[in-house]
């Protein structure tokens, strides 16, 4: 397959389709969906990462990594990224999805999302495995989001040599990056049962190209075919043509759900489906703790229950907020008020003779204006024995500044939908929460803002729970 990484056209093609093995260009998924963790907080680059018997066992190509060490994650990184490191992968992929089966099964999700269609991964590594295949053509589209979804971290895979925190590594494709005129990437694979495979980028000119070969021979004849590709896309590559960015999916975590889901009961949401799943039964257990013996309170209806068109319950949350947030100013306006009045009684019991009477005189009929007060001024600015505090707004935060992220979707009726959907079956750790959908270059992420962190935490482990998706949000 050849490429123009720009514009995603396609120059060329020859079993572009056929399911093979994709060995260690595998990786380059597992360092995408690493590059989509950090970005979304799972994890950081400085997260210690405990390796597992299971990654330390790993066959060669790897890092050397023993069971119990803890490493951080930008060395097991670039370990994946420059050498094609098998433990380093499986290292990675635990640490994001708990264990390498749980991991697999989001590569897929998110393979799916790219619009991978004939790509199934068993693994974080890409050692041959049954069912563990890909194509050239799922393989060149992956390789042009890793380049312009993550562009801060595209530079690992032109590095001739990095450190991996326990030794110096060096790149599995040096040669083709030091031969070739342009290349800065992407990734290699080598098992007996894949041959030499290789997803290479270049770049002359402001001309990008991709190109992708499975089943070379051997390294030399691989990278010779490979070369031929790239200067066939440069042939035919235009000096200008118009960028079409290839298009982000949306954030899934490691629950997936945001694409898990039938698309006809709300085009709206495209193909990213809905995020939330309501139960349509009653669970066999309670994920909710149990009642103190002798407390009774009256059922509550089941969220799943709940009929009310989306429209009318959006509106409704609406129309309540408007009114708090009334009520509230009111409350506001009445405490000022009422902080005035006494500044001012304060000041006229001041002002007036020891004994002489407060009570107001009649007015004369023939006053024309009226005069509120006259007080002496030395008077008023006589310092009192007990200076009292006015204290004109309070701040009702309460350590709120927390909050939680229930995922990033397409458009904001979507994730203003999963908002209301989420606060209706999860209301008791989510109440008092604020609801807030934010534009991001990516999609638009529904918030819960306004919280402790006790009760951030407390909302996303209930939410997790139910196999929501959901991550803590911490003060800006």
């Amino acid at each position: 397959m050849v490429m123009d990484a720009r514009s995603g056209e396609v120059y060329y093609s020859e079993n572009a389709d056929t399911r093979l093995h994709p060995a260690s260009l595998t990786k380059m998924m597992t360092l995408y969906i690493a590059f989509e963790a950090v970005e979304h907080g799972e994890l950081s680059m400085d997260t210690m990462v405990t390796v597992s018997r299971n990654a330390a066992s790993e066959p060669p190509s790897k890092l050397g990594l023993r069971a119990g060490q803890k490493i951080q994650l930008r060395y097991l990184v670039r370990a994946a990224a420059v050498k094609s490191a098998n433990d380093a992968a499986t290292a990675i992929g635990e640490a994001i999805s708990g264990s390498e089966a749980a991991f697999a099964r989001r590569m897929n999700r998110t393979a799916k999302a790219l619009g991978m269609t004939r790509t199934t991964f068993k693994n974080a590594h890409g050692l041959t495995e049954e069912g563990h295949l890909s194509t050239a053509r799922d393989m060149t589209i992956l390789g042009r989001h890793v380049l312009y979804d993550y562009p801060e971290y595209y530079n690992l895979f032109s590095r001739v040599t990095a450190d991996a925190g326990v030794r110096m590594v060096s790149h599995t494709n040096r040669r083709m990056l030091e031969s070739y005129a342009g290349a800065d990437g992407i990734k290699t694979g080598y098992t007996r049962a894949a041959g030499f495979n290789l997803v290479a980028s270049a770049e002359r000119g402001g001309e990008r190209v991709i190109a992708t070969v499975f089943g070379g021979n051997s390294t030399a004849s691989r990278n010779a075919q490979v070369a031929k590709l790239l200067e066939l896309g440069f042939q035919k590559a235009p000096n200008r043509v118009a960028f079409s960015a290839p298009g982000r999916p949306g954030y899934m975590g490691n629950s997936g759900l945001n694409i898990e889901v039938a698309r006809d009961s709300d085009p709206s949401l495209g193909n990213y489906g809905k995020a939330v799943r309501m139960a349509s039964a009653a669970t066999t257990r309670s994920l909710r703790p149990m009642l103190r013996p002798g407390s009774e309170p009256e059922p509550a209806p089941l969220v799943a229950e709940v009929q009310l068109d989306i429209e009318t319950v959006i509106a409704e949350a609406q129309e309540v907020a408007a009114a708090e947030q009334i009520a509230a100013a009111e409350q506001v306006v009445e405490a000022e008020s009422e902080i005035v009045a006494q500044a001012v009684e304060a000041a006229v019991a001041t002002a007036v003779a020891p004994g002489a009477s407060v009570a107001p005189r009649a007015r004369p009929v023939e006053m024309a204006q009226v005069t509120l007060a006259s007080v002496d001024a030395d008077a008023v600015a006589t310092p009192q024995p007990e200076a009292t505090e006015v204290v004109s707004r309070v701040s009702t935060s309460g350590g709120r500044h927390w909050g939680i992220n229930v995922g990033r979707f397409p458009s904001r009726y979507a994730a203003e939908k999963v908002l209301v959907k989420t606060a209706l079956s999860e209301m008791s750790s989510l109440d008092g929460s604020l609801r807030k959908v934010v534009d991001r270059p990516g999609g638009y992420d529904a918030n819960f803002m306004g919280m402790t962190r006790e009760m951030a935490d407390l909302a996303c482990r209930r939410l997790q729970a139910q196999q929501v998706t959901c991550f803590m949000i911490g003060p800006s």
